[in-house]
């Protein structure tokens, strides 16, 4: 069997999981394999709703998350006959992901692309020195792969409802949750979002954000932030955009007073469409920018905020 791990906010399964069903799906056809997940949760997850995308269902309510506790969960699944294991990228699974592949003694494959069965290994392409280039990397089976956000179609459900085996998790040493902080969410999932409207240090201060949060609500977009921003505590580090940050590619990606580091670079561009504003004319995210306006941002965001009213109007 492939294996996906089904990733989820408790009532439904994310987007970065249909996006895994479908390479997933790829594999297994190319194996002649059937295509299993794994449902872990702390309580509630969409039971339903994932019965209707694999064949073969495994579940397990573990607690509050931990690396120790996800990793006992996929391993249980995947002793099950699992010749791959595939997951949405994100940095939960890159705390546990490894400890998976260690102990099936599998290859790890990162934030791929694309993939393919080619010769009972598998092929893959993905980002490398701040998505500049794209390399080409291999495993054989078993292998453990995770399918990077917004590169990937949709799964589509298979109109049938998989047969749920509950798993028997091995208890593992683990540190003891003592308290969590649920992060406010607003809107739309900045990963999945299809518009980004970031702002920069250029924006001059947090206030200056109630426009950015204006702009992007009225495109059905997410708010991004550069790492100055965030470390300027302007903005939560949940929105920041970046090498360490989070990657986004939208269909559109409107920089304000974003001077376009490379750190910043490396985090959003490959979306489809970028426009910057930015009031020095030799600022290195124009270099990238399909559309440019040289101009001070506070006159600026104001007046795209009321073009974009007059165009919903």
């Amino acid at each position: 069997m492939v294996l996906v791990v089904l990733d989820h906010d408790g009532n439904k399964l994310r987007k970065g999981t249909l996006e895994a069903l479908t390479r997933a799906r790829r594999l297994a056809e190319g194996l002649g394999e059937k295509v299993a997940g794994v449902l872990l949760a702390e309580e509630g997850a969409p039971l339903e709703e994932a019965r209707k995308y694999v064949d073969i269902l495994y579940t397990a309510t573990l607690g509050p998350y931990t690396a120790e506790r996800w990793a006992a969960g996929v391993l249980a699944a995947a002793k099950e006959g699992a010749k791959a294991v595939v997951a949405p990228s994100s940095r939960q699974s890159r705390t546990y992901l490894g400890r998976v592949a260690y102990a099936l003694k599998a290859g790890l494959l990162e934030d791929t692309l694309d993939s393919s069965l080619e010769g009972g290994e598998v092929h893959a392409t993905r980002y490398a020195y701040l998505n500049r280039v794209t390399q080409r990397v291999k495993a054989p089976l078993p292998v453990v792969l995770t399918v990077k956000p917004n590169t990937t179609p949709l799964a589509e459900p298979l109109g049938t409802s998989a047969e749920v085996v509950p798993l028997s998790v091995p208890q593992v040493p683990t540190v003891e949750v003592l308290e969590r902080v649920a992060e406010e969410k607003k809107g739309v999932s900045l990963t999945e979002a299809n518009v980004v409207v970031t702002g920069g240090r250029g924006m001059g201060g947090p206030e200056a954000f109630k426009l950015v949060e204006e702009l992007a609500a009225l495109l059905g977009g997410a708010v991004g932030a550069t790492r100055a921003v965030v470390d300027a505590g302007w903005r939560p580090y949940g929105e920041q955009v970046g090498q360490t940050g989070k990657t986004v590619q939208p269909t559109l990606y409107i920089a304000l007073g974003v001077s376009g580091a490379v750190q910043h670079l490396a985090g959003m561009n490959k979306s489809k469409y970028i426009v910057a504003v930015n009031k020095d004319p030799e600022a290195p995210i124009f270099k990238h920018a399909d559309y440019g306006i040289v101009g001070d941002v506070h006159q600026v965001l104001p007046a795209l905020i009321e073009a974009v009213k007059k165009l919903k109007d």
